[in-house]
């Protein structure tokens, strides 16, 4: 029995040391060298465990300017209008059935970063402010004269995007911190704004925020640390015990802004990629949609998308920055129809 040990042991040992020998030849210096071949030249390459996904190419849609203008926070008003702002001159802009481009909202102080709209029709504004103090929710009347303020810059939060929910609240971002210095957060803002109250405290530059068509589930992204979170509400406040996850870990630069789908499927904006990553209800990646340009390192900076009620027609904002080819509009098709927001309900 020990002999037969013995041998099975020696064979083993054997083995191992054939294995890491022909490891080592393969790898030898002059035997191979690395090269970019398609799938990693280029300034963003997909990362390998994404490759796969389905993967559908977006069309351009409408040139919004010829500058690189910032652009972010598109949504639809009832009217069939889509809205969307330029972050550094704080206007909003409304392009209507017939693709014609107006200012909504002229240049102001606010440096909105995102919008959403409420079911009465004003249109709220999540300001960053100066990225270290001054940020604020402003709302405007729906044909953008009326300004009023919902949360004052005196509130000490950098207000990066914001979602409502169905009783009239919503929950917004709070921009602050550093990939090692986690200030900021997600709070809910009650639908009299009088009570704010943390619900997801302590995140390195929380960004994106959406909310599952059921509203039991709030989505949340963290620029500064590439996560996507999860996270059960009992309530509008209540979080249960085990009720944060981290459904996924992004590679490369950077989660921005979330849209969710009539089937609860997740739609993530990835700024500096050019590309938008589609997660299914529990957190999975299931699909993505490419920006034209990426692989020449244009349209990187993918900040955040819409869906167009009614359809499954899904509308991405993007800018070239000082790359020469401006401000863009792409439209794809996306997994399911538009989850009706409380601006339609």
């Amino acid at each position: 029995m020990r002999s037969r040990v013995h041998d099975m042991a020696a064979y083993m040992l054997l083995l191992v040391v054939a294995l890491a020998t022909a490891a080592y030849a393969r790898a030898a210096p002059g035997d191979a060298s690395n090269t970019y071949d398609a799938s990693t030249k280029g300034p963003v390459p997909i990362p390998p465990a994404e490759r796969d996904l389905h993967t559908v190419l977006a069309e351009p849609w409408l040139k919004v300017s010829e500058e690189g203008l910032a652009l972010e926070g598109p949504a639809f008003d009832r009217a069939g209008n889509l809205l969307f702002l330029e972050i550094y001159g704080g206007r909003v802009f409304k392009v209507d059935a017939d693709k014609r481009l107006t200012t909504l909202i002229a240049k102001n102080d606010i440096v909105p970063a995102g919008l959403a709209i409420h079911k009465d029709g004003r249109i709220f504004l999540a300001g960053v402010g100066n990225l270290k103090t001054g940020g604020s929710v402003i709302a405007f009347s729906p044909d953008g004269e009326r300004r009023q303020t919902i949360l004052p810059k005196e509130a000490g939060y950098l207000v990066d995007d914001l979602v409502f929910d169905h009783r009239g609240g919503f929950y917004f971002s709070d921009f602050k911190g550093s990939a090692t210095q986690p200030d900021g957060g997600v709070y809910y803002a009650s639908a009299d704004h009088k009570t704010i109250t943390p619900v997801l405290p302590h995140l390195a530059v929380a960004n994106g925020v959406a909310l599952s068509p059921d509203g039991k589930y709030l989505w949340v992204t963290e620029f500064s640390r590439n996560l996507l979170y999860r996270v059960q509400l009992v309530d509008a406040t209540t979080v249960p015990p085990l009720g944060t996850a981290v459904a996924y870990q992004f590679t490369g630069p950077y989660p921005d802004s979330l849209r969710v789908d009539a089937d609860g499927n997740v739609y993530a904006a990835m700024y500096e990629q050019g590309r938008v990553l589609i997660f299914n209800p529990h957190g999975m990646p299931i699909g993505q949609i490419l920006v034209p340009g990426r692989e020449k390192g244009h349209f990187l900076r993918t900040t955040s998308l819409a869906i167009k009620p009614g359809t499954n027609e899904v509308y991405i904002v993007a800018s070239d920055g000082d790359a020469g080819q401006g401000a863009m509009i792409f439209r794809a098709p996306g997994f399911a129809q538009a989850h009706l927001l409380y601006s339609h309900q």
